[in-house]
């Protein structure tokens, strides 16, 4: 009989053999590539003794289609009571409504931690020579900066009025017809964040933990980051990790937290991509990171994501492109995002045995040169197969 994952006092999650996980198939492509990654977890799961109850919810096109609803309640209750989920691309709806359905689900559910790890699969095409050396993982803040931020649009009397009290009360001069926008960063949701990285980073073994930030303009939100990132280090892990500055760059077999600009970390994670391991960041700087790093690596195509809330428990695993809708139904396209995102969800489960075996038959089908169009086109020599022929191969070699 299925069981539902919970929360111990603790903090630590208990997860039976046979847990009752909820699934958003997606929108577009989602009904190719989630039947796809599907197969692969369960014969994954099954291989070591564990059999998963998908039980589908409903978000997107299907959503509005079946209840008129763009996000149904009834969605947002289940993933609350079953703490763990994942889901396939979502459609955002134009003209009204959410601004962004996948936004929407990490602030509803306080999502804090956007995790994007990002490494180079053994044959996969790379635009760059050394993807070898990409091996980074992202931790992007996800319920404040511009994506909650508040805007007013240009030429409305609530642009002109906010513009107005800002230069009469602050002396802050705005050109007329401007679209204004509020950033907020707070030290809570930067505490939050860069606490969940430095965990990681040391449960991980991972040599380093960089802040990246825009300070050096937005110096009371970006810069505020920073800040509260390094005061973070002295008051919660002086014992295992220490800041840039206070040991010139030589950590002594702790933790070393530093920091980086964001524009130069996007010349750096090219140019030395060696000299980056985890990464703390706000939510638009970690959004454009993620991106960059995934085509250092094969494209986003590949790219997995989770949302999680560490102390509630809470974790929604995502693919991390969009909804192609004119591929939509072709068994076309690759399943690998949806799929590492399973296999990062096995591992955030504690079923790390079954996610190691996902990657070792993903890289050897990748190595046998059977892959999806998008990679084919890419490589010589390569068969090119359909979406559920690639699953199905990766199938075999498990």
């Amino acid at each position: 009989m299925a069981e539902k994952i919970t929360m111990s006092a603790a903090g630590v999650l208990n997860v039976p053999d046979n847990p009752i996980i909820p699934f958003i198939e997606g929108d577009g492509i989602g009904v190719d590539i989630w039947p796809a990654a599907k197969l692969v977890l369960d014969a994954a799961a099954k291989k070591h003794g564990k059999n998963i109850e998908w039980k589908e919810v409903l978000a997107g096109q299907k959503a509005f289609d079946e209840t008129g609803d763009w996000l149904p309640d009834q969605t947002i209750t289940d993933f609350r009571e079953y703490l763990i989920g994942i889901k396939g691309p979502l459609t955002t709806p134009i003209g009204g409504g959410f601004r962004s359905l996948n936004v929407a689900l990490r602030q509803i559910l306080d999502l804090y931690v956007c995790l994007r790890p990002v490494r180079w699969f053994q044959g996969v095409p790379s635009p760059v020579k050394h993807p070898e050396l990409v091996d980074m993982v992202i931790f992007r803040e996800n319920t404040e900066d511009v994506y909650s931020g508040m805007e007013v649009e240009a030429g409305t009397p609530e642009a002109e009025k906010l513009r107005t009290y800002l230069m009469e009360n602050f002396g802050w001069e705005i050109r007329p017809m401007s679209g204004i926008g509020i950033k907020p960063i707070s030290k809570e949701g930067s505490e939050r964040l860069i606490r969940a990285s430095i965990k990681y980073a040391l449960d991980h073994h991972r040599e380093s933990v960089t802040i990246v930030h825009k300070g050096n303009i937005m110096k009371f939100t970006e810069g505020a980051f920073m800040k509260y990132g390094y005061q973070l280090v002295k008051d919660e892990f002086a014992d295992v990790a220490v800041g840039w500055d206070d040991c010139g760059g030589k950590p002594e077999g702790k933790l070393l937290v530093k920091d980086a600009i964001a524009d130069i970390t996007l010349q750096q994670v090219l140019t030395r991509p060696s000299e980056f391991s985890v990464i703390a960041t706000m939510n638009l700087n970690g959004d454009y990171l993620s991106d960059a790093l995934a085509a250092q690596v094969g494209g986003i195509g590949i790219a997995p994501g989770a949302n999680i809330n560490y102390v509630t428990g809470h974790g929604i695993f995502e693919a991390t492109h969009g909804t192609a809708p004119k591929y939509a139904g072709q068994d076309k396209v690759n399943p690998g995002s949806v799929l590492l995102s399973g296999v990062l969800m096995f591992e955030h489960l504690g079923w790390t045995d079954a996610a190691n075996d996902i990657v070792r038959a993903l890289e050897a089908t990748i190595a046998d040169k059977v892959v999806t169009y998008d990679f084919a086109r890419q490589m010589q020599g390569a068969t090119e197969v359909k979406c559920s022929e690639f699953a199905a191969a990766i199938v075999d070699h498990l």
